[in-house]
């Protein structure tokens, strides 16, 4: 037999193959981090599909894939692109925990691959109107984002007037126009409809029990929607260079949909300011996350925002940010005897949660509205929002019964999960 002379530095061809074999570990090694996530809940309540977020951009690495297991079992996560720069900024995952308790959640992050499907539990949608297709539920224009330019009305060219998103208790869209108003959908049953519906059902559709919207809001504020403030009154969004709506995830556990606005003025005199909403709804929560990054601090401006003043409604305020109603309207408009209703009065429960670091004012309420103006001395703010409709057989139905909702969910939210990270 030959043999093989070996150069000088040469390693032997078995050797070789070890090496490569250990540095092929080595990679795929480095291509992944496993984390401990100690999630403890402090309240004397359980909390169910609580949300934790962990910030991606402190772990070095690309993240394309995730695992997140408790007690040896996988339960469902999402990754998230937040900024669009087509890398993962941020990862969540829903988790029961009973009263003072702490879990471990062992989360892997990986490099590569491909993110596991997992059922939705949440959606959202932007449509552009196709006139070709005559169907209110069946429209099919599907976008991630839409950006229009000063002057232009893209109210009536949106299907459903603006983007539209949902968990399985409750949905909402925001009207893209210079109101920018938040309109509910409320439903019979804890199930996702929207992209059946598409916020129009069918008379065949609402006999097998989907919902429909529950809410009249003209210029109000709707459920929580962000205006200005001139010192008396609330203004609309009407000086802005440029206004938008993008998709930024549709689930499986959270929504998340932007609107913004570039160059807005709130109020003569002001200046121009750009704004991103960032609205949140998770899987199992009838409650929405309202957070706001302006283009610089804000601490010379003043906003407002609050509910609409439902019809014959029920006012509860503790003056400390958290408000709600409790009233019954039609949510078209009032009929006339010349065009009878198609639709019946819906009764509904409103709420908002405000923190008081950011209320300059509670006002008082009048026929259209309950406001408060609310500041900011940073670039941020945050205020929650939720609702129910009587309709649900799953919620609440008398004001006291969603009265005493707000409370508890007040009381919730200021006693967050308590969430420490270390890498493994």
């Amino acid at each position: 037999m030959k043999k093989i002379k070996l150069l000088k530095n040469q390693i032997p061809m078995k050797k070789a193959l070890i090496c490569f074999a250990l540095s092929a570990v080595a990679i795929i090694a480095s291509g992944q981090k496993t984390l401990e996530v100690m999630v403890e809940n402090p309240s004397s309540t359980q909390k169910m599909d609580a949300p934790v977020v962990l910030k991606l951009d402190s772990y070095g690495m690309d993240v394309k894939s995730a695992l997140v297991s408790l007690d040896g079992k996988e339960i469902p996560c999402q990754l998230d692109d937040i900024n669009m720069d087509e890398k993962m900024d941020e990862l969540c995952f829903l988790a029961d925990i009973d009263k003072k308790t702490t879990n471990k959640y062992i989360v892997t992050l990986y490099d590569t691959g491909t993110q596991k499907e997992y059922t939705p539990r949440v959606f959202a949608e932007l449509l552009i109107r196709n006139n070709k297709v005559k169907e209110a539920n069946k429209q099919d224009l599907f976008v991630s984002s839409l950006i229009v330019e000063k002057g232009v009305n893209p109210y009536s060219m949106i299907h459903h007037h603006g983007i539209a998103f949902e968990s399985e208790l409750t949905a909402f869209r925001v009207y893209f126009d210079n109101r920018q108003t938040v309109d509910l959908y409320g439903k019979f049953n804890k199930q996702l409809e929207l992209q059946q519906t598409q916020f129009y059902p069918s008379e065949e559709q609402k006999a097998e029990g989907f919902g429909d919207d529950v809410l009249w809001v003209g210029a109000t504020f709707g459920l929580g929607a962000l205006r200005g403030w001139d010192g008396s009154k609330q203004t609309m969004l009407d000086d802005v260079f440029r206004r938008g709506q993008r998709v930024v995830s549709t689930g499986p556990l959270r929504a998340i949909v932007q609107i913004m606005d570039y160059g807005w003025v709130p109020k003569e005199g002001d200046e121009p300011i750009d704004m991103i909403e960032t609205y949140t709804i998770y899987g199992g929560d009838r409650a929405c996350d309202v957070d706001i990054k302006f283009g610089k601090p804000a601490s010379g401006y003043l906003f407002a925002t609050g509910l609409v003043n439902v019809k014959n409604s029920q006012e509860f305020s503790d003056k400390d940010g958290l408000r709600g109603c409790w009233g019954t309207d039609w949510p078209a408009g009032e009929p006339k005897e010349t065009s009878p209703a198609t639709y019946k009065q819906e009764t509904v429960g409103l709420g908002i949660y405000v923190p008081r670091e950011y209320i300059a004012s509670e006002e008082a309420a009048n026929k259209d509205e309950y406001t408060y103006v609310v500041k900011t001395d940073t670039d941020n703010l945050h205020y929650k929002i939720t609702f129910a409709s009587d309709n649900e057989n799953f919620g609440y139905h008398s004001e006291k019964e969603w009265f005493d909702y707000l409370k508890a969910w007040k009381q919730n939210i200021e006693e967050p999960l308590k969430v420490s990270v270390t890498e493994k």
